[in-house]
C-alpha cells in the first residue's frame, strides 16, 4: 500500500480509501465487518462515510463502522460529512447550529471522541462561509475534529473558503472530495488548478463510475444481476450514456493493446493525477479490496497519459462571439 500526504497538511492517508456508503445498506452487519476487516488487513487507513449514509437508513453506516472498528479506530483516518439533511429534513446545510448538533450525533454513532477529517458535504448557499468555518474552527480547538474539508464545491467556492480562513485566522479546508474518473473529468476544468494553488488534496469518489470502469458492463446487454447500475436507476441514468460507451470502448482497446485491465487503468490513472491523495472506492466483498489495491501498480508513461487525454479529456466551452 502507498501512503500519501493529504494536500499540504500533516495528515497521511492510504492511496486507496474505503468508501463506506454501502455499509448498513447493500451490506448487512456481517458483510460490512468482513469488508472493513479486509481493508484493515491490507493497510487501508482512510475510511470515508457520512451522517446520511446509506440511502434509506441514514446514520447506520456510522453506527456499523463505529461498532466494527472498536479498538482499531485509533489506527485509521476516520472521515465523515455534514450538510445534507437527515430524514425529515433535520440538520441540513452548513450553519453553526447544524454543524454543532451534527458533529455530536456523528461522534456518538461512531463511538469516538474525535473525527480526523470532517467534510462539508455540499456548498450551502444560505449560510455565509465564515459562519461555517468558524463553527468548524471551534470544533478543532475543542479537539473534536482534527482536520476539515469540503465536497462538491465549485473552484471559486473553494478559493473563497480558503481566502476567508486566511483573512479570519481560521483553520482551513485541507481537501476536496469530488466525483473524478476517466468518465468524469470536470475537476480538470479549474478545480484542480485552484486546489494545487492552495495546497489542497483531492479525494475522488466514484472512481470506477459505479462499476462501468470495471469491464463488467457491455453496451446493449443487461447489467449483471445485483450490480449497482442494475438496482440504482439514478446512477444508471447518470453513467450509462452513449458518450460514456464510446469512451469506454476506446479505453478497453487501449488496455487490451497493453495487456492491462480497465480496473488497473482507472486506479493507476487517478493516482497519477496532480493533487490526488487517496481514491475513495466502495466495496461489498473482501475480494474487491484486494483487487482495488492490486490495480494501482501501472506506472503510465507520458505517451500513454497523452493518449488517455486524447480519449477522455473534457473540453472547455468556447464563448459565442
Amino acid at each position: 500500500m502507498q501512503y500519501r500526504q493529504l494536500g499540504r497538511s500533516g495528515l497521511r492517508v492510504s492511496a486507496i480509501g474505503l468508501g463506506c456508503n454501502n455499509i448498513g445498506g447493500r451490506s448487512d452487519f456481517a458483510a460490512s465487518r468482513a469488508v472493513v476487516h479486509a481493508a484493515l488487513d491490507h493497510g487501508v487507513t482512510l475510511f470515508d462515510t457520512a451522517n446520511v449514509y446509506p440511502r434509506g437508513a441514514r446514520g447506520r453506516s456510522e453506527e456499523f463502522l463505529g461498532q466494527i472498528l472498536g479498538e482499531r479506530r485509533k489506527d485509521i483516518v476516520l472521515a465523515t460529512k455534514v450538510g445534507i439533511a437527515m430524514d425529515g429534513g433535520r440538520l441540513g446545510g452548513a450553519s453553526r447550529a447544524t454543524i454543532m448538533a451534527s458533529v455530536e450525533e456523528s461522534l456518538r454513532r461512531l463511538g469516538t471522541d474525535w473525527i480526523d477529517l470532517y467534510q462539508v458535504h455540499k456548498f450551502d448557499p444560505l449560510t455565509p462561509i465564515e459562519e461555517t468555518l468558524r463553527a468548524l474552527d471551534d470544533l478543532i480547538r475543542q479537539g473534536k475534529l482534527r482536520y476539515i474539508g469540503c465536497s462538491r464545491f465549485a473552484a471559486w467556492q473553494v478559493v473563497d473558503a480558503i481566502w476567508t480562513s486566511r483573512a479570519a485566522s481560521l483553520n482551513a479546508f485541507i481537501s476536496c472530495q469530488d466525483e473524478y474518473s476517466l468518465l468524469a473529468r470536470e475537476p480538470d476544468l479549474g478545480l484542480l488548478d485552484a486546489m494545487a494553488a492552495n495546497g489542497l488534496g483531492l479525494l475522488p469518489y466514484f472512481p470506477l463510475a459505479s462499476g462501468l470502469l470495471t469491464g463488467k458492463y457491455r453496451r446493449g446487454a443487461p447489467p449483471p444481476p445485483g450490480a449497482r447500475l442494475a438496482i440504482t436507476p439514478v446512477l444508471a441514468d447518470h453513467f450509462v450514456t452513449e458518450q460514456n460507451w464510446s469512451v469506454l470502448e476506446a479505453l478497453e482497446t487501449f488496455c487490451a493493446a497493453r495487456g492491462r485491465s480497465l480496473l488497473e487503468l482507472a486506479f493507476s490513472w487517478l493516482l497519477s493525477r496532480p493533487t490526488v491523495a487517496s481514491v475513495i472506492a466502495g466495496a461489498t466483498r473482501p475480494e474487491q479490496i484486494t483487487q482495488n489495491i492490486a490495480a494501482t501498480g501501472w506506472a503510465l508513461a507520458p505517451d500513454e497519459l497523452a493518449e488517455i487525454d486524447r480519449i477522455t479529456a473534457p473540453h472547455r466551452a468556447v464563448p459565442a462571439p
